[in-house]
């Protein structure tokens, strides 16, 4: 298993490259189950969660190649299982997304229920019901969902809840099914819209992607296209957050600054220079520490979940005391321990952690316990006075392209390690 080495004390400072982003990948990859042609998926990231999805096309009987600068073609023409199984979905929530394709293709489909990261309950039951108001037969029985059907056909459904996953599953779905689906309380977010007009370049019939309400005309087949990724939104924000929380400047290029408007409010808030241009972002400290932030997350267009724990570590050092209430997931804090490990002053009351900034954190041995809160302690680590060690990083690889390469290249000391020796067995973290 491998841990980061982070040398604390650097002030980023350069340039780096936003890649694809990994939560429209999975459902745009997924989406390939939807056509006997051939789909090009041009912008993939090469992240554990991506070779995952093309493990579980492929046992499928899917063709899956993987070409120079990951670009995925996706055949879905001799599809010779149906079958999700365990081992692949239990690392993946995203996995799901296979579901609503299979079943609106073939008419069939068997999916282990979905794993992931541990970050509170994320139940499918949103995605059955959607499913069984579009004909479908389902059951769940052994850890496994089983879903049979004819033809889909069209149905108006309310969602409980906002679920971005819930949502693309309906909506891959819908795009085969007989007449017209309507989803209400629909999820809002770049990766849902995404999604969408992939599907519509593949023939999909699609209104209203990026609102509550999408209304999808079903169509008797989808053909093959070329689609290219939208930049990862989460990726561009860390980086961002990293420059401020190491009183440096990083422009992240190749990416959409108009997707994190909600982060940038943020930053701003805290005392950066944020500028902005069609296909970059750069955010400029000039050497001052930030300043505490409240922040509120919700779904999109607010404040991303997926920004909290990075935005808890900017607290950690940034004057004066912050609140960061959490609303999404229901056990999104457990970064908080860890961050105190390495000297944060941070109390948590119920879904809201109150942090007081400190000039400085101290370096230590901390545990990655999911995919962003791996992020959170990298860039901890960035301005902890000695070295940091996270272990389990696991996680950061399912959602960060080579973020060592990556910092390495603002000039940050952040090496991959093997890491052999038991997790209890060492208390602290020599320079």
């Amino acid at each position: 298993m491998d841990l980061l080495r982070i040398d604390g004390g650097c002030r980023l400072d350069g340039q780096v490259r936003a890649s694809g982003a990994k939560n429209a990948t999975l459902p745009i990859l997924s989406a390939g189950l939807l056509t006997d042609d051939t789909l090009v998926v041009r912008n993939v990231p090469h992240l554990e969660d991506v070779t995952t999805t093309n493990l579980l096309l492929a046992q499928m009987g899917v063709g899956v190649t993987v070409g120079d600068h990951m670009v995925v073609e996706v055949d879905s023409s001799s599809i010779s299982s149906c079958v999700a199984p365990y081992d692949l979905v239990k690392t993946m929530r995203a996995s799901i997304l296979v579901l609503g394709p299979l079943l609106a293709r073939r008419g069939e489909a068997e999916v282990s229920l979905p794993g992931g990261c541990a970050i509170g309950a994320r139940p499918v039951d949103i995605h059955l019901r959607g499913l069984e108001a579009m004909g479908a037969e389902i059951e769940v029985e052994g850890g496994y969902i089983r879903a049979r059907s004819g033809r889909l056909r069209g149905a108006r459904y309310a969602m409980d809840t906002v679920t971005v996953t819930g949502t693309e599953n309906l909506m891959m779905a819908a795009t085969l099914a007989d007449g017209v689906t309507v989803l209400e309380n629909a999820a809002r977010e770049p990766e849902v819209v995404d999604l969408a007009n992939c599907l519509i370049a593949m023939g999909a019939k699609i209104e209203g992607a990026g609102t509550p309400i999408i209304r999808i005309q079903g169509v008797e087949r989808l053909h093959g296209a070329e689609y290219s990724v939208l930049p990862d939104r989460i990726e561009t924000g860390t980086f961002l957050v990293a420059a401020a929380v190491t009183r440096g400047r990083v422009r992240v290029v190749e990416t959409d600054p108009t997707l994190i408007e909600a982060v940038t409010e943020k930053l701003r808030g805290c005392g950066a220079e944020v500028t902005e241009g069609d296909d970059w972002i750069e955010l400029n400290m000039r050497g001052k520490r930030p300043r505490s932030v409240d922040l509120r997350t919700s779904p999109y267009p607010g404040f991303p979940t997926d920004m909290q724990a990075q935005f808890t570590t900017l607290n950690a050092v940034a004057e004066g005391a912050g609140a960061i209430t959490e609303t999404v997931f229901e056990n999104r804090f457990m970064h908080v321990s860890e961050l105190q490990r390495m000297g944060a002053d941070i109390r948590q009351a119920g879904n809201t952690v109150i942090v007081r900034g400190k000039e400085k954190l101290t370096g230590a041995p901390v545990m990655a316990t999911d995919l962003r809160a791996s992020a959170s302690l990298v860039i901890a680590g960035l301005v902890a006075d000695g070295a940091t060690e996270v272990r389990r990083i696991y996680h950061l690889d399912r959602g960060y392209e080579c973020m060592e390469e990556k910092f390495a290249q603002l000039g940050a000391t952040v090496r991959r390690l093997r890491d052999d020796a038991p997790v209890t067995a060492r208390s602290a973290v020599k320079t």
